[in-house]
């Protein structure tokens, strides 16, 4: 799951023009720039400062595990929304926008999928980072996606409604002081039939990494918490299962099914590898994945991925 560094010159954009606002090609562009990422309130830190760490620890046996779970997950949520035509030989081509893409892990993905692919990135960190990894990609790739720079809070100002079939929204949630406003901005540029797929820090189960490394004042404070301070030492917050249901519904986009994500492997060190050995990491990936599809142990992950489809 390793990203692409340095480039081949700029990274472009659907039919090779450039990566600047206002792209012809781009799907639903409204054309106006929108305004600059809104500013945390007090008592929240958003993702500043985080992006060195973050960076640093892709390689790590934990955001690989992550990273592999929500691959598995979204395919198989993007083939049950958009199945090909029975006998077909077409290719499936989605619109797909990636609010918070970091370093193009699934973003990239999709579009060597053969996908069209918008990343919209609010971190300047993660923005010149994601540059580097599309300008990396072959023309096709390259052609293929368009790297914005801008807030998805303010989605509904940068694109026309209802212009995306396919919304992503990983590892986002957990800085915002308030999700709402973020989903209702997504639902607004789903189309009807689209699917929205969500990463976030499963607040029904807080306890449980303190827990398990033995720090119990941490654990203590957590029950009943939504607030915690990351491995990135960045006060974050959790949602709960029951509350983003209640709001996906509330927006139009009901929740379609849900999945654990990290159950056995949360604890890991911050640059734990993956075992060396293929089989034993294979059984690994089996062991999380069947455990974030089935209850109990899915609702004590670290992070649940849901999904949505736009009614």
């Amino acid at each position: 799951m390793s990203t692409p560094a340095g480039g081949r010159g700029p990274a472009t954009g659907y039919g090779g023009f450039p990566e600047v606002p206002g792209v012809s090609g781009l799907p639903g562009f409204s054309g106006t720039p929108g305004p600059p990422a809104a500013s945390v309130p007090a008592g929240a830190s958003g993702f500043t400062g985080g992006a060195e760490g973050w960076l640093s620890g892709l390689g790590g046996l934990r955001n690989v595990v992550r990273q592999e779970l929500v691959t598995r997950q979204l395919d198989e949520q993007i083939a049950a929304c958009f199945p090909l035509p029975t006998g077909s030989h077409a290719l499936r081509r989605l619109r797909v926008l990636d609010v918070g893409p970091g370093q193009g892990t699934q973003a990239l993905r999709l579009a060597r999928a053969g996908h069209l692919v918008t990343g919209l990135e609010a971190d300047p960190t993660m923005l010149a980072t994601l540059r580097a990894a599309v300008a990396a990609e072959p023309e096709d790739v390259r052609n293929r996606f368009v790297v914005l720079p801008g807030d998805g809070r303010h989605a509904g100002r940068l694109f026309a409604p209802a212009c995306f079939d396919v919304v992503l929204c990983h590892g986002v949630l957990m800085y915002l002081p308030d999700p709402e406003p973020m989903l209702a901005a997504l639902a607004r540029v789903l189309a009807p039939g689209g699917l929205l797929s969500l990463v976030v820090r499963n607040g029904d189960a807080l306890a449980m990494r303190p827990g398990l490394l033995g720090d119990w004042r941490t654990a203590l404070a957590s029950f009943g918490s939504a607030v915690y301070t990351n491995r990135l030492g960045l006060a974050t917050r959790a949602d709960r299962l029951a509350d983003l249901s209640e709001t996906l519904a509330d927006i139009g986009v009901p929740l379609r099914v849900w999945y654990g994500v990290r159950v056995f492997t949360d604890t890991a060190a911050d640059r734990a590898a993956a075992p060396p050995d293929p089989a034993e990491f294979a059984q690994l990936l089996d062991a999380e994945d069947r455990a974030g599809r089935e209850d109990p142990y899915r609702s004590v992950a670290a992070l649940l991925h849901l999904c949505g489809v736009r009614g």
